[in-house]
């Protein structure tokens, strides 16, 4: 008998069901207390089968058992169905859990993520921490997170109170997107308003789902089933207080896409603890007057340049280039905990309000930022260029630098345009005046070479000092900036060549060509307005830039400009080289911003083990995961455009709220079927013009040259179109904005596929009241 036992403890071990062979008589039922126990201590789910085969239940005996359960059920002792049954407000052996916090000790708390109101109070769970396979794991949580754990439910409460104890066995992806929503209170518990535009529905929220949400409150919330045919209902996990407060706005945004904003304990301890750089084998450059040119608001210093005519008799009037960039490979180590949590943010997020950054702040603004007059170790490229601006050669050193100053795009450019600051006096004839030398060879260059031009004007929000929408500016476009970002570029370019020459792994910036299915559409559309595209094969961004030129003498550029722009492909990150086509280059790689960037970290890893400048380099098995990573960086970069431009969004319609009513001069952004996307002129605020409220005649969605034509007029609303707006809606937490249509439809400019028909009836205009029936 000892012999069978040891059997079945082994199989519980893993994980069937434990048969032991009826030792009852015939008919005889177990006892409450040893189907409670059979229960907690089973592997897996038990149901009324599994209880039968564990205790012998055979024949008749399966009707006798059938109403005990129901029995258990009805005083409480047992929940569930027939299939998957649990003791009284217990957990299945294996559940998903939430990290909801910290105790007092530090211990991480967690919950479950189902949980039926009937069972009572949703329990706390302590997350054990001192397993020692599973401590990677443990160690690897933050709050929000997720974690598949095995449930350990205890006889009696310890001293703290705890019922449950979780081994965790993996941490689960974050979401992609959450759910967010406006909790309201009614009788039963509450109701859910999602902030989506695209949900249609309301969730219910059973009372002890709620949380510490209030009637109002923003609060991110989950969907669950209690079973597979009931309706999901909805889980408060987190009230984020209320939305209509501007300063809680890209908290929204954070929330929703899942960006983690807080650093684990872990990560800032690993942070805290990182040794000093050694000085050996690194080249000194603490006596070139390096400096960092950024914006005013910049909240981190990851580049600096310095230019230098050439001595060499064999390059006249050629110049030297000097890109430096913090050494963060030096610090963050492949493997390590604020390596893993940098590949997980993918890049730092920045909002009017607040950053997100990828690296913690002991990193991104001390250890790493080029501050001035302070040495920081960094990696740095020495490019040698012709009169003509053509690169001739490349080096990549390890250094240490000194910034001798840090300046400001304005303040750098108004030194050149003859007013010097008091800083950049003393910086004029070693620093400022080569560095406009300089780019001006690289200019000439880069017209040669015939990037593509699109007209994007960047908006910036500024807030007061509450944190409210002050005003939106276009900033100035200066040579300055032109200036940092031509030497960016070519510093991206030459670690892509070095790399190549190394014949190392590369993590390439690509940028691929139109699809033929977009260049077909923009042909079509650029045929209706007598402009031509050239054929596919050897299409340059120079033939876009020719057809941009020749638009301007159009009544309809920025309709071109805007339809140019859709037709472009989205780059991403690749270790199989594609090229950039809308910089026209043939192999391009981030390497300039690895502080707000982890490609950019991968590149300087592979720079470092090309070159063999030193530790901080790829591991060896790191090149067959790159395409893996490519991806889920690309990924990260995409959610956090998102996050940016949702937020921007719902300022500006916070900003808006109280100025329903009011007209707007706003270009027509978008057409669809359903209605007008329109962008405000002065704010860049995004709206829509629902088609239904375009009044007077039907109007007909014509894809092919993104309009919509009246029918009976002729007349349309084009895309590119300048119109007025008038605000009728507006909800901040949903960045939503609806306007009615006050400018006339217009002539139309295109010439119209054929088969549109317009039916004219002469004698009636647009505005015209419909005769009576």
């Amino acid at each position: 008998m000892a012999r069978k036992s040891q059997k079945s403890d082994k199989k519980a071990s893993r994980g069937k069901p434990v048969r032991r062979g009826s030792t009852l008589p015939a008919g005889q039922l177990p006892t409450r207390e040893e189907i409670l126990k059979f229960i907690s201590e089973a592997p897996q789910k038990v149901g009324k089968r599994e209880i039968s085969r564990a205790f012998g239940v055979k024949g008749g005996a399966r009707i006798e058992l059938k109403r005990l359960l129901e029995e258990m059920a009805q005083e409480g002792l047992i929940s569930g169905n027939r299939k998957e049954l649990r003791r009284k407000g217990g957990l299945p052996p294996v559940t998903v859990l939430e990290v909801t916090g910290r105790d007092d000790a530090g211990d991480l708390i967690a919950r479950p993520t189902v949980w039926n109101d009937e069972d009572g109070p949703r329990p706390d769970v302590l997350i054990l921490t001192h397993v020692e396979r599973d401590k990677q794991t443990a160690t690897e949580l933050s709050i929000g997170d997720r974690v598949l754990a095995r449930i350990n439910q205890l006889e009696e409460e310890d001293v703290e109170g705890f019922r449950f104890e979780a081994v965790p066995l993996k941490r689960l992806a974050r979401e992609k997107r959450r759910l967010l929503g406006i909790f309201r209170t009614t009788h039963r518990g509450g109701t859910i308003q999602p902030i989506d535009r695209k949900a249609l529905r309301e969730w219910p929220v059973q009372q002890s789902d709620i949380g510490d949400a209030s009637d109002g409150d923003l609060v991110r919330f989950d969907l669950i089933r209690k079973n597979r045919f009931a309706n999901p209902q909805a889980t408060v996990l987190e009230s984020l207080g209320n939305p209509d407060d501007q300063r809680q706005i890209s908290l929204i945004a954070v929330h929703a896409h899942g960006l983690p904003d807080d650093f684990p304990e872990g990560v800032l301890t690993e942070a805290e603890d990182l040794a000093p750089p050694d000085l050996n084998g690194r080249v000194d450059l603490t006596d070139i007057p390096l400096l960092t040119i950024d914006p005013p608001d910049a909240r981190d210093h990851d580049d600096a340049v310095h230019a230098v005519p050439d001595t060499d008799p064999k390059n006249p009037d050629g110049f030297v280039v000097t890109v430096a960039i913090a050494d963060v490979a030096h610090y963050i180590r492949p493997g390590s905990k604020l390596d893993r949590e940098a590949l997980l943010r993918g890049n730092s997020v920045y909002f009017p309000d607040r950053v997100v950054p990828m690296l913690p702040e002991k990193i991104s603004n001390d250890l790493c930022s080029l501050r001035e007059g302070e040495d920081r170790p960094c990696l740095a490229i020495r490019m040698v260029f012709d009169a003509r601006g053509e690169k001739k050669s490349h080096t990549f050193m390890r250094a240490m630098m000194r910034s001798a100053a840090k300046l400001s795009y304005q303040e750098a450019q108004a030194a050149i345009d003859g007013k010097p600051s008091e800083k950049c006096e003393p910086l004029m004839e070693t620093a400022l005046r080569p560095l406009w030398a300089a780019y001006a060879k690289l200019s000439a260059a880069r017209d040669r070479r015939g990037p593509l031009e699109l007209d994007l004007p960047e908006r910036k929000i500024l807030l007061d000092q509450q944190g409210r929408v002050d005003r939106v500016v276009i900033p100035e476009r200066l040579t300055a900036h032109r200036l940092i970002e031509e030497f960016m570029i070519q510093a991206n370019v030459a670690a892509a060549q070095a790399l190549e020459e190394k014949r190392s792994p590369v993590v390439y910036r690509i940028h691929e060509p139109p699809s033929k299915e977009k260049l077909k559409a923009l042909r079509d559309f650029l045929n209706s307005l007598d402009l031509k595209l050239p054929p596919e094969s050897g299409l340059k961004p120079a033939a876009f830039n020719r057809i941009l030129e020749s638009a301007k003498e159009l009544p309809v550029p920025d309709l071109v400009n805007e339809v140019i722009l859709r037709s472009q492909s989205q780059a991403e990150y690749n270790p199989l080289n594609a090229g950039h086509f809308g910089l026209n280059l043939a192999r391009y790689a981030h390497f300039t911003s690895p502080i707000r960037r982890y490609a950019d970290l991968l590149v300087h890893r592979a720079l470092i083990t090309a070159y063999r400048l030193g530790a901080g380099g790829f591991p060896d098995e790191e090149p067959t995961k790159l395409a893996a990573i490519a991806k889920q960086i690309s990924e990260a970069e995409r959610r956090a455009m998102a996050a940016e431009r949702e937020t921007i969004d719902r300022l500006i319609a916070a900003h808006l709220a109280d100025r329903i009513g009011a007209t707007f001069q706003a270009r027509i952004s978008g057409v669809t079927r359903s209605g007008l996307f329109v962008r405000l002129r002065d704010t860049g605020a995004d709206g829509f013009v629902p088609a239904s409220s375009l009044d007077g005649e039907f109007f007909h969605h014509v894809e092919e040259v993104h309009a919509m034509i009246g029918q009976r007029s002729g007349r349309s609303y084009s895309l590119g179109d300048n119109v007025e707006v008038k605000l009728v809606e507006a909800i901040p937490s949903a960045g939503a904005l609806r306007f009615d249509m006050i400018s006339e439809p217009k002539e139309t400019r295109i010439r119209l596929p054929k088969g549109f028909k317009v039916r004219r009836q002469p004698g009636r205009n647009r505005r015209s009241p419909r005769p009576r029936r």
